[in-house]
């Protein structure tokens, strides 16, 4: 097989790419394009959120509560932040790392920390059950509880755990409520591939059978290429989505409830918990308000980032699977008979590491659905990311492609009349606040009140918005 050596030349303040060949078994032969098809966006610096220890905020989750009028965003070494909607106020909610909670947070490497957050849908609603409640997804150095799933095999390098934070004030400037209370605990292996997002679905109103179900994302517990296979394996926690009701009790532990309704509940050897499987280190999950359909953004091994569906008692093919490909190993996949095991569910965007767009390493990372129409060009999109090199892509929503990086195209930033990615504005700002210039920008990003778009990244402490 031939080689290829290709320099890509953006429209971004003319700044070259580097070179970058193309792996043996590259999937993806042809480049994401970095002209063709890509929509320019107008954005403006929302609000700041603090440095912690002179540190930039390392931003992972931003959520919007309806109900008390005002977004939520999260730093992974455990503080919890508000921000009025004008964006002109900050202030920390609630830190849960700080001593009275006996809750260390472990956030010592890029991938561990205070994991995720959300917000019961009836959190600002007195009189019902979930007034007050959110809950936290988080990593933690206490290992002394007894968890309550643990991996086939590696070590016990520390637990992550979800917690329900009962607040008596919803709409208070800060957390007025007592200790969390435990729901589930799961014992990592190793100190990669831990928690990923959780989240209530967005599109479920009261009476709907999915209202008030929590989405809980567990990685296949790290290392590289699951040396564990837990992915494919049933009774294993781990490379899984949870759906559970926080509210309930008939788990093992009687700390939550399992949905009648979930997919794997009454099969012999099967946890009740799961709602779909074969997944690797699953980031972010968003609904589509238009259909209902989930998403999921799941970081591939070294070859393949994917997007993709998440059905009900859904194979998305991990470790079998990297993508549209079966998995060989760390390095490689088979090219042939692609997508060819028609009870796995595939992608319906994947995207190769070695594309000149991005960094030698890659991670998918996102996800939004917009339907609205306050930024006509982003109509029908759905919007995703690659993390480390903060480059933003869309495909299509309402005629979704089936796999492949084809169809992916960029969105770029309006600076001055200039195109410019999320890294260069992050730069940019770092020199204004005399930092060393990034290196990656670590790109997530939320939904905000009206199909509000934001960004967030762990190097210069500005939540962006998107904007007309």
């Amino acid at each position: 097989m031939t080689m290829r050596m290709t320099l890509v030349t953006t429209i971004t303040l003319g700044v070259a790419f580097p070179l970058s060949a193309q792996a043996p078994d590259d999937p993806f032969p042809s480049p994401i394009p970095a002209r063709e098809g890509v929509i320019r966006v107008d954005f403006v610096e929302f609000a700041t959120i603090p440095d912690v220890d002179g540190s930039p905020a390392r931003m992972m989750r931003l959520v919007d509560e309806p109900g008390t009028g005002r977004v939520f965003v999260s730093d992974m070494r455990g503080p919890l932040y508000t921000v009025s909607y004008d964006g002109r106020t900050v202030s920390e909610y609630v830190d849960i790392n700080a001593p009275n909670w006996e809750f260390p947070v472990q956030a010592r490497s890029r991938e561990t920390g205070f994991q995720s957050f959300a917000f019961h849908p009836q959190f600002g609603q007195s009189g019902t059950l979930g007034y007050g409640k959110f809950y936290t997804w988080t990593d933690s150095r206490n290992t002394d509880p007894a968890p309550d799933f643990t991996p086939s095999g590696g070590g016990d390098t520390h637990d992550t755990v979800l917690l329900e934070w009962t607040a008596r004030t919803p709409g208070g400037a800060r957390y007025d409520g007592g200790q969390p209370r435990e729901l589930l605990r799961i014992q990592q292996p190793f100190g990669n591939h831990n928690g990923g997002q959780i989240a209530f679905n967005s599109t479920a109103a009261l009476g709907d059978a999915d209202f008030g179900n929590l989405y809980v994302s567990i990685a296949d517990g790290g290392s590289g290429g699951d040396p564990l296979n837990h992915g494919q394996n049933l009774a294993s926690a781990f490379g899984k989505i949870f759906r559970i009701d926080p509210l309930g009790t008939n788990s093992a532990n009687g700390e939550y409830g399992i949905p009648a309704d979930n997919p794997f509940v009454g099969d012999r050897g099967t946890l009740g918990e799961i709602y779909a499987y074969g997944v690797r280190n699953a980031q972010r999950l968003a609904w589509d308000p238009a259909n209902g359909t989930m998403y999921l953004a799941d970081i591939g091994q070294n070859i393949v980032e994917e997007i993709s569906p998440v059905p009900a008692g859904g194979n998305l093919g991990w470790n079998d699977w990297e993508g549209s490909f079966r998995f060989i190993s760390r390095s490689a996949v088979d090219l042939d008979n692609p997508r060819s095991d028609p009870s796995v569910t595939y992608p319906v965007a994947e995207w190769g590491q070695v594309d000149p767009l991005l960094q030698s390493q890659s991670a998918a990372a996102g996800l939004q659905v917009y339907r609205g129409d306050e930024i006509p060009q982003l109509a029908d999109l759905i919007l995703f990311a690659d993390q480390p090199s903060g480059e933003l892509f869309y495909i299509q929503a309402d005629d979704p492609p089936s796999g492949g990086q084809d169809p992916i195209r960029r969105i770029l930033f309006n600076d001055g009349g200039q195109a410019k990615t999320l890294l260069q504005l992050i730069q940019e700002k770092n020199a204004e606040q005399g930092r060393s210039p990034a290196s990656r920008a670590d790109l997530r990003f939320g939904p905000g009140p009206g199909d509000q778009v934001f960004l967030l990244n762990k190097y210069d402490g500005i939540v962006r918005l998107l904007v007309p």
